[in-house]
């Protein structure tokens, strides 16, 4: 609150002692705080080295620029930078450049969403952007999400990245098992068969406990899935099946970690001193 209060004010004392029509005026205000170039004039809004000073603080700061300096690679390679996702506001003609693309997409996965189609599909640029953030593969063209050696590169990094992997690499097991160790959330988005598959159950949860909410409803009642979920997450106890929220072992082990899974054990061992004294309520 006090950090927007003197931000605020700082805004209003800029544009009390700013002539907004002078160049020089204008630079210095936009030094201080990138913002006020909203309030220059639209013909300071055409002067680089005006929207320069402005997007190097704040890239989204282009889309007050005039158009022409939308067009214009020094300035948008400049506001990419300081904020990928500014990709969005620059002219069609720089989403196809690759230096500029790839300096978004650096800066913010999510930058290749607006990269022309023609970089979705360069793998030097897909991989950048999913290095950043594994998800933003959602924008990748078809024909790499097909790729396996690509999309297995991608996800050795974030397993996650799965969601959006063609679905043919979805029902390739040793595929699915590299996904589910990175990331045992990555089961959610496997084949239903693989939600069966023992050996990539329990390579999920033991990476993450509470994938086991996306397993089969067999391994629920599994004990050796069920514990090696709740040592892992001991909230994983909340999708067991009601048979092991009974088991004082389970049980145990969950609370161990964290009193607060007592919430998920059946009331009978709610009552049980050795269960309390676990959970740190005794």
């Amino acid at each position: 609150m006090k950090i927007l209060t003197l931000t605020l004010f700082l805004l209003i004392s800029i544009c009390n002692a700013t002539n907004w029509s002078n160049k020089q005026s204008v630079l210095a205000a936009v030094k201080q705080d990138g913002w006020a170039l909203k309030n220059a004039d639209d013909s300071l809004k055409k002067d680089k080295e005006v929207v320069l000073a402005a997007v190097k603080q704040d890239g989204f700061l282009l889309d007050d620029a005039d158009a022409s300096l939308k067009k214009d690679k020094e300035v948008v390679l400049a506001a990419v930078k300081q904020n990928g996702a500014a990709l969005g506001l620059a002219d069609d003609s720089l989403k196809k450049d690759k230096e500029v693309v790839l300096a978004a997409v650096k800066q913010n996965g999510y930058a290749l969403g607006a990269a022309d189609d023609s970089l979705k599909k360069d793998k030097e640029v897909v991989l950048a952007a999913v290095k950043k953030y594994g998800k933003a593969l959602k924008y990748a063209d078809d024909s790499l999400k097909k790729d396996k050696e690509f999309i297995l590169a991608i996800v050795k990094q974030d397993g996650s990245a799965l969601k959006y992997a063609d679905d043919s690499l979805k029902k390739d097991k040793e595929f699915i098992l590299v996904a589910v160790k990175q990331n045992g959330y990555a089961l959610e988005y496997a084949d239903d068969s693989f939600k069966k598959d023992k050996e990539v159950v329990l390579a999920a949860v033991k990476s993450k406990g509470s994938a086991l909410k996306y397993a089969d409803d067999s391994f629920k009642k599994d004990k050796e899935v069920v514990l090696a979920a709740v040592k892992q997450n001991c909230y994983a106890l909340e999708y067991a099946d009601d048979s092991l929220k009974k088991d004082k072992e389970v049980v145990l082990a969950a609370v161990k970690q964290y009193g607060g899974a007592l919430e998920y054990a059946d009331d009978s061992l709610k009552k049980d001193k050795e269960v309390l004294k676990a959970a740190g309520k005794l």
